[in-house]
Parts: structure tokens; C-alpha cells; sequence
């Protein structure tokens, strides 16, 4: 079991939950995830590694409440625990001395482009950091992104805070004054897809980190199969960071949308299943 040190609510159905997990802060780099389960019963989801502190022997999660496990997970608080945290998984992200790196990261995604925010500016970078939300609500982690020393670009589909509009409309504006080393982009499929759009004219080396469905995190299943440059890779062992300019965007959209009818449904019983419960009460 693995005790929840910490739990809030850092945005619209969005958590952040610390867990004690000393075996995995300890060898836990940028990039990588872990695989929970919340109870013995439960199904098994990655999530990406946010923060980690060694000395405390903790990692810190970003979860959005969208499927019934992550609300699952929503609904724990400190002094709660989860049944299974396996990681590290996945490779590391290439953290290098580029010159200018731009990481876009779109709603819950931020969380994910994050670690790469601190490991690229803690090594001299310069880094700008374009983070995407439906509204100022939305945007995240800006105070956490800021405190590396990276710029921060807010932008909101509402026009609420920051920048009105598209995260992939700020990167053509700043690609076309400044020249970009580097992006990185962690989100939506749509997102990802049109932030590689825009660098591949401009011949900037991009990296995607991709959100298939995934099992056991091992490439055993291979349900996290995706299609990069003609080849089939697994994201959960060759991953999750992949050139975007050779992702098959389309193909792993589709894939993600395979279990989507079981998902509403499960959601639907558990919807009802709440309503009796508090009819009876």
C-alpha cells in the first residue's frame, strides 16, 4: 500500500495527490510515469511522474477526473492509500543543453510538461513555457512553472487570462521573432497534432509525449502501440516522448477511442449507483 501524504484540488476536477513511493522518487528522472491502481479490484492507468522528492520519499500525481478510476482517485485524501504504484516506467526525456527550448502543455498536460520545464532550466536553458486551458481555471501550475525560472505564457480558449486564443497560435508568433531551439508538448491528440504542424515548416525538432491506452506498462499487452515514422513502437517502454513530426496523430486518436463506449457506461452505473445510495440515506 502507498499512503497519500497530500491531496487538493488544483483546478476543475483536476487533483494533485502526494504519494509516499521512496523506491520510485529515488530513481524517477523527467518524463517518466508510473502505473496505479487504486484499490485490488481496480484497473491499472499511468500517470505521469509531476514532482519528485527524494529526501521525502514522495511523488506527486496531477490527476483529471474524467473516467471512473480517475474519480476514484479524486476522491482520495491524506491519510488514504493505493493499492499498487509501480514505476518508474518509460524512458526519460532527453534533457540537454539546447539554447532555447519552448515547452507547450495543454490542461492537464501541463502537468506532464512540467518535470521537463525543471530539468531543462535547471540545466541553463532557456525556457519558455506555453500552457493552454479552456479558461483562467484551467491553466495550471503557472506559480510551480514560474519558481524554475522559465518564462511563463499563459493562454486561455475563453480569453479569461493571458493570451486569448491557441497555445499553437502564441508558438507560430513566438517561432516567428525568436529563434527556438527545441519544443516539447504534452496534451490533447488536436493539440499535440497542430503544435507539429506549426514546427515542421520551421524545421524545429519536436518531441510529443504521447497518451495511448495503456496496461501493464511492460510492452507485454501492447495496447499502448503507436505508429512513428511507418514503425509500430510501444509508448509505455520505447516512450512516451516521440519525434512529432513522425507520429501518426490520426491513428492514435482513433485507438484512444476504443474503449470510450464502456467508459460512459461504467460512469452511467456509477452515476446511478450513487443516486441510490444517498435516495437510501
Amino acid at each position: 500500500m502507498y499512503r497519500v501524504l497530500e491531496a487538493e484540488t488544483v483546478g476543475p476536477e483536476v487533483r494533485r495527490i502526494e504519494v509516499v513511493a521512496p523506491n520510485v522518487a529515488h530513481h524517477c528522472r523527467a518524463g517518466q510515469f508510473v502505473i496505479v491502481r487504486v484499490n485490488a479490484q481496480g484497473e491499472r492507468i499511468p500517470l505521469t511522474v509531476a514532482e519528485v522528492d527524494d529526501a521525502a520519499g514522495t511523488i506527486t500525481l496531477f490527476v483529471q477526473g474524467i473516467g471512473r478510476t480517475t474519480r476514484l482517485l479524486n476522491q482520495l485524501e491524506s491519510g488514504d492509500s493505493l493499492e499498487d504504484v509501480a514505476g518508474p516506467l518509460g524512458k526519460p526525456s532527453e534533457i540537454e543543453s539546447y539554447g532555447t527550448a519552448v515547452v507547450v502543455g495543454g490542461g492537464v498536460g501541463t502537468a506532464i510538461a512540467y518535470p521537463v520545464v525543471k530539468a531543462l532550466a535547471d540545466i541553463g536553458n532557456r525556457v519558455i513555457a506555453i500552457v493552454g486551458g479552456r479558461t483562467k481555471q484551467h491553466v495550471l501550475l503557472e506559480a510551480e512553472i514560474n519558481a524554475t525560472g522559465a518564462e511563463f505564457v499563459a493562454c486561455t480558449d475563453d480569453g479569461s487570462y493571458g493570451r486569448p486564443g491557441f497555445v499553437t497560435e502564441a508558438l507560430a508568433d513566438l517561432i516567428a521573432v525568436e529563434h527556438v531551439d527545441i519544443v516539447f508538448a504534452a496534451g490533447p491528440v488536436p493539440m499535440m497534432r497542430a503544435v507539429a504542424d506549426v514546427t515542421r515548416s520551421a524545421g524545429i525538432r519536436t518531441i510529443a509525449s504521447l497518451n495511448p491506452i495503456m496496461v501493464d506498462g511492460t510492452g507485454m499487452c501492447g495496447g499502448c502501440r503507436v505508429d512513428v515514422g511507418g514503425e509500430t513502437l510501444f509508448a509505455c517502454v520505447d516512450g512516451p516522448e516521440f519525434d512529432a513530426h513522425l507520429v501518426d496523430f490520426d491513428l492514435l486518436a482513433r485507438r484512444n477511442q476504443a474503449y470510450l463506449e464502456f467508459e460512459t457506461r461504467q460512469n452511467q452505473l456509477a452515476a446511478t449507483a450513487e443516486c441510490r445510495a444517498e435516495a437510501k440515506t
